[in-house]
């Protein structure tokens, strides 16, 4: 009970936390088991906008996978195990199961993620709403860790533009600021450990600059049942966003 009450103030305090070792190797070696049957053979059949490659001609560039648990029953049972329970311990109430989303940094191919807040592409209002981001490779400075700016949820939403970075469309315009690095936290992970984060927080990844290692994670996201969305923003802003990434030839 004392360690769940630390991690609650550590979140509410710091808008980002660390559990070392959330899944064990046994959990792990399914993890990556059905994450491999996952790749070759169901994303053949998924919508152009569910599925992001570096380069869409190159298959060992896979960046992005949206919504795995709407297409796998292993994925969506894992979805609404251990980290629901988690979810629902930091917000305080009842959560909503919003995406389970696989991530990687390519070596060689792979882009930098932009400083952003997920709030943004959220749209919530109460924004009761977290992020996990769970590794399934060892990750550093070199491969791209993430790097959080500490009590940054406490502040509001920034101002954010335009990326041209394929999965990130949104960037903080003012990022950089004394504060953004002063309080900036590089978190490194090894496989099963889960960094979590509030909507609000301030985050960014520095590309991979390793030559042989790929920066895999798993992304489960979350929203308080106080949260309501705006639904048609939501809808206008993902159809602009596919016109424009299917007009350049990304998706």
């Amino acid at each position: 009970m004392e360690k769940q009450s630390a991690l609650v103030r550590t979140f509410c305090d710091d808008g980002f936390l660390k559990i070392p070792s959330f899944f064990n190797s046994a959990e792990l070696a399914e993890i990556e088991k059905n994450l491999g049957r996952f790749v070759r053979k169901l994303i053949p059949s998924l919508a152009p906008a569910e599925v992001f490659y570096e380069d869409k001609n190159l298959s060992n560039s896979l960046k992005q996978i949206q919504r795995m648990h709407e297409h796998d029953s292993f994925f969506f049972n894992l979805f609404h195990e251990k980290p629901k329970r988690l979810a629902e311990k930091l917000l305080g109430e009842s959560v909503v199961a919003k995406n389970l989303q696989y991530f990687n940094k390519p070596p060689v191919l792979s882009q930098a993620t932009p400083p952003h807040q997920d709030a943004f592409y959220f749209k919530l209002e109460p924004c009761s709403a977290l992020t996990m981001w769970m590794a399934l490779d060892v990750v550093d400075k070199k491969n791209g860790c993430v790097r959080y700016v500490k009590g940054s949820h406490k502040n509001g939403l920034r101002s954010h533009r335009k990326t041209k970075t394929l999965g990130f469309s949104q960037e903080i315009s003012n990022f950089g600021t004394e504060a953004d690095r002063s309080d900036e936290v590089i978190c490194s992970a090894k496989p099963g450990d889960l960094l979590v984060h509030h909507a609000m927080t301030v985050h960014r990844a520095e590309v991979n600059t390793s030559k042989m290692r790929s920066r895999r994670a798993l992304g489960f996201i979350f929203y308080g049942k106080s949260a309501v969305e705006d639904v048609e923003a939501n809808r206008e802003y993902k159809q602009k966003l596919e016109s424009e990434l299917a007009s350049t030839g990304k998706i």
